[in-house]
């Protein structure tokens, strides 16, 4: 059976949209131009959203700094990150392209061995989404009384222990780190938030502190 997708125009779709995904074929099925725009699986629904700002890269880039540092600064450091990496949810059909995952040094030499393509969530220990003004709703938790499901709800239902989310909406300016995911009602059970301006404090197995100081949100046009 086909199936029915939205994105600029209607197409239908010669299978799923998760097994198009996977073999690489959606971008092309829906004529969209490969120049950085990104093309996600979210609650079953085909997401297209244009390339980040600077200074969400940079935002990105910041974490990734303070898990370079550390790496350098003691060998033993178990954590590996990695940008824009897609990520298969194989047990809800998903597929994410997280701004940053963190994995462990032996799951990082099995993913480069292996030279994978669609990273599974498997062995994920932590995922950082930043938001942009197309991407915020799909980021966060659902507001309350909105049916869709997002990477909120889909990082838990697959078990991710860690989502750090950077929200750089003018109104909210917050970084949240969500943790206890309950992979049956597929939501985070607890959370700690930070200002921007206030270090965020990654516990352990991380124990890592990212400065916020120069983090800005988006400008509203």
């Amino acid at each position: 059976m086909s199936t029915l997708a939205i994105a600029h125009h209607h197409h239908e779709l010669p299978d799923t949209p998760f097994n198009l995904w996977m073999r690489d074929e959606l971008t092309d099925v829906l004529d969209l131009p490969h120049d950085g725009t990104r093309v996600e699986i979210i609650g079953g629904e085909i997401i297209v959203s244009p390339g980040p700002d600077y200074g969400h890269n940079a935002v990105v880039r910041g974490i990734q700094q303070r898990f370079f540092a550390a790496e350098l600064t003691d060998p033993s450091f178990p954590w590996r990150c990695i940008t824009t990496q897609d990520v298969k949810l194989s047990d809800i059909k998903d597929g994410y392209i997280p701004d940053l995952c963190v994995l462990s040094v032996e799951n990082d030499k099995r993913a480069r061995s292996a030279q994978l393509k669609k990273l599974p969530v498997q062995g994920l220990e932590l995922t950082v989404e930043v938001t942009s003004p197309s991407t915020v709703h799909d980021d966060r938790e659902p507001r309350r009384g909105f049916s869709g499901l997002t990477k909120w709800n889909g990082y838990a239902r697959v078990g991710i222990p860690y989502y750090l989310l950077v929200d750089r909406d003018p109104q909210e300016t917050r970084t949240t780190l969500f943790t206890d995911p309950d992979t049956a009602d597929g939501k985070y059970l607890s959370s700690v938030s930070w200002a921007f301006g206030e270090a965020v404090k990654l516990p352990e197995p991380f124990g890592l502190e990212i400065p916020t100081d120069e983090w800005e949100p988006w400008q509203r046009t």
